[in-house]
């Protein structure tokens, strides 16, 4: 049975996560869309620090780090309000930074002395200016919260009505939150790649692989929304049925290793009504692939010469500590002993998490825990028993001295990840499931050395 976070005090130590403001990440990942921040001057250059930089060192790009035009609210806009000095802000950003799309992101400040953002922005928009505006202060949720709020800002006062036709075979991918999911660039486009394997066209919205705006206008001529993951987009997926008659598909475990993702193409195309040949045929080219691969590996893994890990805990998100630990099950064989989710989600999310963790293979349940404490994670994982053997631990860095009590091989695979430098990395998929195996048995390797 899942059960909750033990703490006492209404204090977080080492969170997993931003601030809902943080989600102005969601906004410099599509590319050519600029940021405005209307907050106090400290707020968005924490975000960045922590979810750009100090979590795989990914870096601001055009519109993040010390890009994006903020307000940097003060005494004066606390006492006097700030919408005067936001408007003066759009304006400037209007003249000097080059975007096809502003989306400005309210703190704390402005959301609790009740600036009136949205008439602000709406007389922008009335003369046909491309920009939105999303509530995104600090207690109204984390960045997880704030990322579907920028997304459904975008979808209702910029892309809006339709009532046109659907374009065959086009669908909108909705998987990894940007920056603050560490490897959501590779992720998302290796989700891209296999499913334009299949014969899909693919709105991926985020990254690289994004067309921008251009493709944020063609969500409504979509056939239907997929969406990867245990809930973050949900809300947005169910909204989007409504708001242009798209059906979805939910599929809540990201797809690692040649058996889920075979599986996961298959729900895919028969949901998209796609001929079985042509899907079993790029199949067989991407397990020919892997297989090859981990016949190689094989030989390695089946001599045991350096006394390799049998147990295994994930503390993470849910999406990223459902599918690891669905992987090394399935695949590995391995022994799940500790699965702690760390980004809060919503109360009426989580036995709907917890029923995906009771069938991580036919003859395995686990039990998972949500924690948000990082002193009560790590506490929790002391008290584990992983067996006679040092346990590989798929964690973060705020977990590494932990991982040194217990003497486990530690894999930084979530929000804060310092000890990684991440360019386009990716774990899932055909292709990313060989490179975890790379790091994981690294890991092992150097631990014993």
């Amino acid at each position: 049975m899942a059960i909750e976070s033990k703490q006492k005090t209404n204090s977080i130590n080492q969170p997993r996560y931003g601030c809902a403001v943080g989600s102005l990440y969601t906004a410099a990942a599509i590319p050519r869309v600029m940021p405005i921040t209307h907050c106090g001057p400290g707020c968005a250059d924490k975000q960045f620090t922590a979810t750009a930089f100090y979590n795989g060192f990914q870096g601001g790009g055009y519109s993040g780090g010390a890009v994006a035009p903020s307000v940097n609210q003060s005494e004066r806009e606390v006492v006097f309000g700030g919408a005067e000095r936001l408007d003066e802000e759009i304006r400037g950003a209007f003249k000097v930074m080059d975007a096809d799309l502003f989306v400005v992101l309210t703190g704390c400040i402005a959301d609790m002395v009740g600036d009136d953002v949205a008439s602000v922005v709406s007389k922008y928009q009335e003369k046909g200016w491309p920009i939105v505006y999303a509530e995104t202060g600090g207690f109204r949720g984390n960045n997880y919260i704030g990322h579907e709020k920028v997304v459904r800002a975008i979808i209702d006062q910029y892309v809006g009505d339709y009532e046109g036709s659907k374009t065959k075979r086009l669908v909108n991918v909705w998987a990894s939150v940007p920056f603050v999911d560490t490897f959501w660039r590779g992720d998302l486009e290796e989700l891209k790649r296999i499913l334009e394997g299949i014969g899909l066209k693919v709105n991926i919205l985020f990254g690289h692989e994004s067309a921008g705006i251009a493709e944020w206008k063609s969500i409504p001529q979509a056939e239907f929304n997929l969406l990867v993951s245990p809930w973050v987009g949900l809300d947005t997926v169910k909204h989007l049925e409504q708001k242009y008659n798209q059906p979805f598909l939910h599929i809540p475990a990201i797809p690692i290793g040649a058996e889920a993702t075979s599986d996961f193409l298959r729900q895919v195309a028969a949901f998209a009504h796609i001929s079985k040949r042509k899907v079993d045929n790029f199949i067989k080219k991407e397990e020919d692939y892997y297989y090859y691969y981990l016949e190689h590996f094989d030989d390695f893994y089946s001599e045991y010469w350096w006394g390799l890990p049998a147990a295994f805990g994930v503390v993470g998100n849910s999406a990223y500590t459902l599918a690891l630990t669905r992987f090394l099950v399935n695949q590995l064989g391995l022994i799940p002993k500790r699965q702690i989710i760390t980004e809060n989600p919503p109360v009426e999310f989580r036995e709907q998490i917890a029923e995906q963790f009771r069938h991580i293979a036919a003859d395995v349940s686990v039990d998972v825990d949500f924690i948000e404490d990082g002193y009560t994670i790590g506490q929790e994982l002391l008290h584990t028993d992983f067996g006679h053997k040092p346990p590989l631990l798929f964690a973060t860095t705020w977990d590494r001295d932990v991982a040194k009590k217990l003497g486990a091989g530690i894999l930084e695979v979530g929000f804060p990840a310092s000890y990684e430098v991440v360019t386009n990395r990716s774990y899932i998929g055909y292709h990313g499931a060989l490179t975890l195996l790379e790091h994981i048995y690294t890991v092992a390797v150097s631990r014993s050395a």
